[in-house]
């Protein structure tokens, strides 16, 4: 399977519309059918998942949640309210939902609205520019420092 990588601004229109680069449509399989779940992202996003790789994260779920568990039970029923089913247009484009964009805090009533898309392995993540910074800032750790740590755990 071929990730998501790369990132991109473009601008969003005031009904939530707004295309997929390129560089990221290529990785799009055929059984995705260009359809994609949208859902809530990790930390101030939307997430994008290509419909082959959602139906993975599904089956996952119902193996590994034990939805007796007030936690998991918690987590599932966020991600599966704030879900929603959205295939590219003939303009490549995505329809972001409402709720979504403002929990993200992407304001489309401004005219000219941009969006960071970044590809993020297994699929895309849409976000306020200057939101995505000030995650970005909120490392006290250097690129360095955070990449020996997530590299080291991998040779656990």
């Amino acid at each position: 399977m071929a990730f998501f990588k790369g990132q991109e601004t473009y601008s969003i229109d005031n009904k939530g519309r707004v295309s997929i680069p390129a560089k990221m449509r290529k990785y799009i399989s055929a059984d995705a059918e260009n359809t994609f779940t949208i859902t809530k992202g990790y930390g101030k996003c939307i997430a994008a998942y290509p419909k082959d790789e959602w139906e993975k994260i599904e089956d996952k779920y119902t193996r590994e949640l034990d939805l007796n568990d007030p936690i998991s039970l918690y987590y599932i029923r966020t991600i599966l309210a704030n879900c929603e089913e959205a295939t590219l247009d003939s303009q490549q484009r995505v329809n972001l939902p409402g709720s979504l964009l403002k929990e993200a805090n992407i304001n489309i009533e401004n005219s000219g609205c941009k969006v960071l898309i970044l590809g993020v392995m297994d699929h895309i993540e849409f976000w306020n520019p200057d939101e995505f910074k000030a995650y970005q800032s909120s490392f006290t750790e250097t690129f360095e420092e955070v990449a020996a740590k997530v590299m080291s755990k991998k040779a656990e």
